[in-house]
Protein backbone atom coordinates (compact mmCIF):
# COMPACT_ATOMS: atom_id res chain seq x y z
CA UNK A 1 0.00 0.00 0.00
CA UNK A 2 1.45 2.99 -0.94
CA UNK A 3 0.15 7.22 -0.07
CA UNK A 4 1.51 9.71 -1.93
CA UNK A 5 1.55 13.60 -1.35
CA UNK A 6 1.85 16.69 -3.76
CA UNK A 7 2.37 20.05 -3.33
CA UNK A 8 1.22 22.54 -6.50
CA UNK A 9 3.22 25.53 -5.14
CA UNK A 10 5.11 25.45 -8.58
CA UNK A 11 2.87 23.61 -10.77
CA UNK A 12 0.03 23.66 -13.29
CA UNK A 13 -2.92 21.88 -12.46
CA UNK A 14 -2.21 20.20 -15.59
CA UNK A 15 0.89 18.93 -14.56
CA UNK A 16 -0.60 17.88 -10.72
CA UNK A 17 -2.88 15.70 -12.54
CA UNK A 18 -0.68 14.19 -14.83
CA UNK A 19 1.93 12.99 -12.02
CA UNK A 20 -1.72 12.10 -9.86
CA UNK A 21 -2.47 9.84 -13.07
CA UNK A 22 1.53 8.70 -13.47
CA UNK A 23 1.09 7.47 -9.89
CA UNK A 24 -2.15 5.88 -10.53
CA UNK A 25 -4.20 7.81 -7.69
CA UNK A 26 -7.60 7.20 -7.65
CA UNK A 27 -8.21 9.67 -4.78
CA UNK A 28 -7.10 13.42 -4.05
CA UNK A 29 -7.75 14.16 -0.78
CA UNK A 30 -7.35 17.75 -0.07
CA UNK A 31 -5.99 18.56 3.27
CA UNK A 32 -5.28 22.47 3.09
CA UNK A 33 -7.96 24.34 6.08
CA UNK A 34 -8.99 26.79 3.34
CA UNK A 35 -9.50 24.84 -0.07
CA UNK A 36 -9.54 28.12 -1.73
CA UNK A 37 -6.64 29.18 -3.93
CA UNK A 38 -5.68 32.31 -5.98
CA UNK A 39 -3.89 29.91 -8.75
CA UNK A 40 -6.02 28.94 -11.28
CA UNK A 41 -7.79 25.36 -11.16
CA UNK A 42 -6.72 24.83 -7.43
CA UNK A 43 -10.22 26.03 -5.68
CA UNK A 44 -12.42 23.16 -4.21
CA UNK A 45 -14.93 22.80 -6.37
CA UNK A 46 -13.08 23.58 -10.09
CA UNK A 47 -10.45 21.52 -8.28
CA UNK A 48 -12.90 18.20 -7.62
CA UNK A 49 -14.63 18.94 -11.03
CA UNK A 50 -11.45 18.79 -12.91
CA UNK A 51 -10.21 15.49 -11.37
CA UNK A 52 -12.89 13.90 -11.43
CA UNK A 53 -13.19 14.82 -15.03
CA UNK A 54 -9.97 12.98 -15.25
CA UNK A 55 -10.93 9.82 -13.45
CA UNK A 56 -9.58 11.06 -9.67
CA UNK A 57 -12.20 11.35 -7.21
CA UNK A 58 -11.89 14.46 -4.73
CA UNK A 59 -11.83 14.62 -0.90
CA UNK A 60 -11.64 17.96 1.08
CA UNK A 61 -11.25 17.33 4.84
CA UNK A 62 -10.38 20.58 6.31
CA UNK A 63 -10.17 19.89 9.83
CA UNK A 64 -6.84 17.69 8.21
CA UNK A 65 -5.53 21.27 7.54
CA UNK A 66 -3.35 23.63 9.46
CA UNK A 67 -4.59 26.55 11.53
CA UNK A 68 -3.68 30.41 10.32
CA UNK A 69 -1.20 30.61 12.75
CA UNK A 70 0.51 27.42 11.37
CA UNK A 71 0.07 28.76 7.77
CA UNK A 72 2.19 32.21 8.90
CA UNK A 73 4.92 30.16 10.31
CA UNK A 74 5.29 28.34 7.69
CA UNK A 75 5.50 31.08 5.47
CA UNK A 76 8.25 32.51 7.20
CA UNK A 77 10.21 29.43 7.47
CA UNK A 78 9.57 28.56 11.06
CA UNK A 79 8.99 25.08 9.90
CA UNK A 80 9.17 23.63 13.90
CA UNK A 81 6.57 26.40 14.70
CA UNK A 82 4.15 25.34 12.26
CA UNK A 83 4.82 21.64 13.00
CA UNK A 84 3.73 22.28 16.46
CA UNK A 85 0.70 24.22 15.92
CA UNK A 86 -0.53 21.57 13.62
CA UNK A 87 0.05 18.90 16.32
CA UNK A 88 -2.19 20.60 18.32
CA UNK A 89 -4.92 20.65 15.49
CA UNK A 90 -4.51 17.02 14.98
CA UNK A 91 -5.33 16.10 18.43
CA UNK A 92 -8.75 17.76 18.26
CA UNK A 93 -11.57 15.22 17.80
CA UNK A 94 -12.37 16.63 14.48
CA UNK A 95 -8.85 16.23 13.03
CA UNK A 96 -9.01 12.42 14.41
CA UNK A 97 -12.30 11.38 12.87
CA UNK A 98 -10.93 13.19 9.37
CA UNK A 99 -7.79 10.74 9.99
CA UNK A 100 -9.40 7.92 10.61
CA UNK A 101 -11.52 8.83 7.58
CA UNK A 102 -8.41 9.49 5.42
CA UNK A 103 -7.09 5.90 6.33
CA UNK A 104 -10.02 4.32 5.08
CA UNK A 105 -9.73 5.83 2.07
CA UNK A 106 -5.93 5.06 1.68
CA UNK A 107 -6.81 1.43 2.46
CA UNK A 108 -9.44 1.06 -0.38
CA UNK A 109 -8.23 3.08 -3.29
CA UNK A 110 -4.53 4.71 -4.25
CA UNK A 111 -4.50 8.14 -2.46
CA UNK A 112 -2.48 11.55 -2.72
CA UNK A 113 -2.81 13.76 -0.24
CA UNK A 114 -2.56 17.74 -1.69
CA UNK A 115 -1.71 20.77 -0.17
CA UNK A 116 -0.15 24.32 -1.63
CA UNK A 117 3.62 23.75 -0.11
CA UNK A 118 6.14 22.25 -3.01
CA UNK A 119 8.32 21.03 -0.28
CA UNK A 120 6.68 17.99 1.82
CA UNK A 121 8.95 18.51 4.35
CA UNK A 122 8.40 22.23 4.84
CA UNK A 123 4.56 21.02 4.49
CA UNK A 124 1.71 19.63 7.18
CA UNK A 125 0.64 17.35 4.64
CA UNK A 126 3.88 14.91 5.73
CA UNK A 127 2.62 14.77 9.44
CA UNK A 128 -0.36 13.41 8.05
CA UNK A 129 1.35 11.12 6.30
CA UNK A 130 3.63 10.05 8.92
CA UNK A 131 0.60 9.30 11.12
CA UNK A 132 -1.06 7.37 7.84
CA UNK A 133 1.99 5.50 7.81
CA UNK A 134 2.56 4.62 11.16
CA UNK A 135 -1.35 3.29 11.57
CA UNK A 136 -1.35 1.57 8.21
CA UNK A 137 1.98 0.89 7.45
CA UNK A 138 2.04 2.11 4.01
CA UNK A 139 4.77 4.01 2.11
CA UNK A 140 4.40 7.63 1.54
CA UNK A 141 6.45 8.89 -1.97
CA UNK A 142 5.87 12.58 -2.72
CA UNK A 143 5.15 13.35 -5.81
Amino acid sequence: MQLATIGYEKASLDDVIARLQAAGVQVLIDVRAVAASRRAGFSKTLLGNTLRAHGIDYLHLRALGTPKAGRMAARAGRYAEMREIFEDQLATPEAQLQLAQAAEVVQAKPAALLCYEGEAAHCHRAVVAERLRERLGCTVVDL
